[in-house]
């Protein structure tokens, strides 16, 4: 399956930016280098304006990273979502995508509950409005790590299984992206929302002149993004909007483009191959170098412009923006640490949210549909197997990861500094100690469940 492979090799490389970030937060050489670097001002002045600034305050290295390239990452998400929904995906009927998208909202809504309930029994009370900021942490499913850790069975996994798993992860993502837009906006700046208006309907407009190239829809979402990065909705948000304005459909279908390239194969001359040919290089006359470029343009207008962004976003996302995101917020300092960070507070809502509250809410939605006769198992498994795939989903570490910053920033108005970095490195502790513990049982489960190879 295509989307178990794409994620696969960005899985490695985000356990070897984790693993990086970890001991440059840790080594004494290094430590306090990592813990200023990304708290350092990015500015790009025009004509004497910040661009990068909003309210009075300059976007960071790291704010840049989280807003920036998360919103390509979002943008990403998005592709795929309107590829699943609106192209035959997974999405794209309600036999289909309902079983996953029943577990998503189950564990998406359970792991939210544990972490109350963790917070409130263990946490200390005078902070427990601030602890509740981060009930949203153990909602996500790493989809790279997830998918990652389930290509290692290869064969072993029905199709069934794997469709299952992609699927939550994506109506995950989505659930994600909603929670972002509610929960995390701050002021409502509408002259710049007008502007983000401005840039749907520009991309409405190219998609009405047929435009294909996505250069000019990237060039408009940036645009986008300044803007909404201004309007007090988070910027990540704008990844989204863009994705959806940039057109799935060929301008004049499938059989124009195949009927072109054929009448331009037709047109070329033949030629009979010798070894004289193999040593001298073939000069093309004019007209064939035309015909060449014809098929050459009408191959290029199989591919819908949203198939060629999805494309060429992949490698970049995955083997560039994910590490680099790993690597600048995976960074848990383990000073003045005990075991009592991760077993009180946040740090244990988040470990108890993603190690039990999603595989609880992912296995009682299944079961419960399953039960009321609204859906059946996927092809191929078992409830054993299902739990191993339920377990996989409390790997929630990117958009975890990204949840907590948002959560627990650092310039919260209101609030002393050295209180939101503690409940920052509690938080990442319980998303790194859940995301390991919930990998490794999976594992475990997945290799005592499966069939065996062959």
């Amino acid at each position: 399956m295509s989307t178990i492979r794409k994620y696969a090799e960005s899985g490695k490389l985000l356990i070897v930016a984790t693993i990086a970030a970890l001991f440059a937060a840790n080594l004494p050489l290094t430590r306090d280098w990592y813990s200023s670097f990304w708290q350092e001002p990015l500015n790009l002045v025009v004509a004497g304006y910040d661009l990068l600034s909003h309210n009075g305050q300059s976007l960071t290295i790291g704010g840049f990273i989280n807003d920036f390239f998360m919103a390509i990452f979002f943008l990403s998400v998005g592709l795929e979502l309107k590829r699943e929904i609106f192209c035959g995906g997974e999405l794209s009927s309600l036999r289909k995508a309902l079983l996953p998208v029943l577990a998503a909202i189950g564990g998406m809504i359970v792991p939210t509950i544990v972490f109350g309930i963790a917070c409130y029994l263990t946490g200390d009370a005078k902070y427990m409005d601030i602890m509740e900021r981060g009930m949203p942490i153990p909602m996500a499913t790493d989809i790279a790590f997830s998918l990652g850790v389930l290509s290692m069975f290869s064969k072993r996994v029905p199709t069934g299984l794997k469709v299952f798993l992609a699927t939550l992860a994506v109506a995950d993502d989505l659930g994600g992206i909603l929670v972002i837009a509610i929960n995390y906006t701050d002021h409502i700046s509408l002259p710049h929302l007008g502007g983000v208006l401005g840039c749907i309907l520009a991309c409405m407009y190219l998609s009405y002149r047929k435009v294909h190239s996505k250069i000019g829809y990237f060039g408009i979402g940036l645009f986008m993004w300044w803007f909404m990065f201004q309007s007090g909705i988070h910027s990540t948000i704008a990844g989204v909007a863009l994705a959806f304005c940039i057109p799935a459909r060929l301008s004049r279908g499938t059989k124009y483009y195949i009927e072109k390239i054929r009448e331009q194969i037709d047109k070329f001359p033949q030629y009979e191959v010798t070894a004289h040919d193999k040593r001298t290089p073939h000069m093309l006359t004019q007209t064939e170098i035309q015909d060449l470029r014809a098929i050459e343009s009408a191959s290029d207008h199989l591919i819908s412009t949203l198939q060629d962004a999805e494309d060429v976003l992949r490698n970049p996302i995955s083997m560039l923006i994910i590490p680099i995101f790993a690597f600048a917020n995976a960074g848990v300092c383990f000073e003045g640490m005990s075991i009592d960070n991760l077993t009180q507070g946040v740090g244990l809502g988040v470990f108890l949210g993603l190690v039990i509250g999603k595989f609880s809410g992912v296995m009682m939605a299944c079961w419960l549909s399953v039960k009321a006769k609204i859906v059946q198992l996927p092809d191929g498994a078992t409830w054993a197997s299902l739990s191993g795939i339920a377990m996989l989903c409390g790997i929630g570490f990117t958009v975890s990861m990204f949840m907590a910053e948002l959560s627990y920033p650092l310039n919260l108005e209101g609030q002393e500094p050295a209180l939101m970095k503690l409940l920052l490195n509690d938080a990442k502790l319980g998303i790194l100690c859940g995301t390991i513990t919930s990998a490794a049982i999976g594992s475990i489960i997945l290799k005592r469940t499966l069939p065996s190879k062959g």
